[in-house]
């Protein structure tokens, strides 16, 4: 993926479900914690608060797992466990472009995923980054829609 932000869009959304983890690793807070707190400086983004890290446990008794999230100033990244079943599954977020296939990468290291599914969107594909080269596609759109 490109690192340079386009003209338009608001920013990068990874997806990653990851399949036959190490279960270690997903019952563990404090590593679900640690994950959370040093990634974002990874990535070369700003941690706006200490990540929040907590056990869930539910109506049915196998899906219990840990949770957490952090805000970074550019977005969020959350991650879900699932120690019973081996999954995971993790958002990245960012109106700053970044690496997915590096992020990819340290999380199929981190959790020892053994398969994984990786979906990446591009958020807010309208959203203008720059407000002066906006007003010169908004004009184009008026002056096309006045011609039907």
């Amino acid at each position: 993926m490109g690192m340079k932000k386009p003209e338009f869009g608001f920013g990068v959304h990874l997806m990653v479900d990851g399949y036959g983890c190490d279960r270690s690793v997903l019952e563990d807070i404090q590593a679900i914690y640690d994950f959370l707190d040093r990634y974002p400086e990874e990535m070369e983004m700003t941690k706006i608060m200490p990540p929040y890290v907590f056990r869930y446990v539910g109506t049915v008794p196998e899906d219990w797992g840990i949770s957490g999230f952090v805000l970074i100033a550019e977005s969020h990244i959350s991650i879900h466990t699932f120690p019973e079943k081996q999954y995971i599954s993790v958002d990245m977020f960012s109106c700053k472009p970044f690496d997915t296939d590096k992020a990819v990468k340290t999380l199929k290291e981190y959790f020892s995923i053994q398969k994984c599914e990786i979906h990446v969107l591009d958020r807010g594909q309208e959203f203008p980054n720059s407000l002066s080269e906006s007003k010169q596609v908004v004009r184009m759109d008026r002056l096309l829609r006045t011609r039907r």
